[in-house]
């Protein structure tokens, strides 16, 4: 049986599902094959957080990416309005706006 491939109407009631969030606005979503990928940053230098593999009509499978972008499993495989929540819940610090802004100063100054 051939893959399912995501639609636009999936990487939209991500986007959606994600904003309702404080502080995931940075986030978007695009369809690419049978999977969602969820981004952040420049279109020309995105840095990927996490994607939603189709694994038959309603079911989905989470990976994340790690710090160099490759992606790893993380056993989860539910539909998609749950591994969403399970993402945030669990996995939130994958979320991070790590392409915002970088303050200036890290640190208070020293007297």
């Amino acid at each position: 049986m051939p893959k399912l491939a995501a639609d636009q109407a999936h990487a939209d009631a991500t986007v959606e599902q994600l904003h309702r969030h404080r502080g995931l606005a940075h986030l978007r979503a695009r369809k690419h094959g049978s999977a969602i990928v969820i981004e952040s940053g420049p279109k020309d230098d995105r840095v990927k957080h996490a994607r939603l593999l189709r694994d038959g009509v309603s079911l989905w499978i989470l990976e994340i990416a790690d710090h160099r972008g490759r992606w790893g499993a993380t056993g989860l495989r539910a539909p998609r309005d749950r591994v969403i929540d399970a993402l945030v819940g669990e996995f939130g610090w994958v979320l991070t706006d790590i392409a915002g802004e970088i303050p200036a100063r890290t640190s208070d100054p020293k007297d």
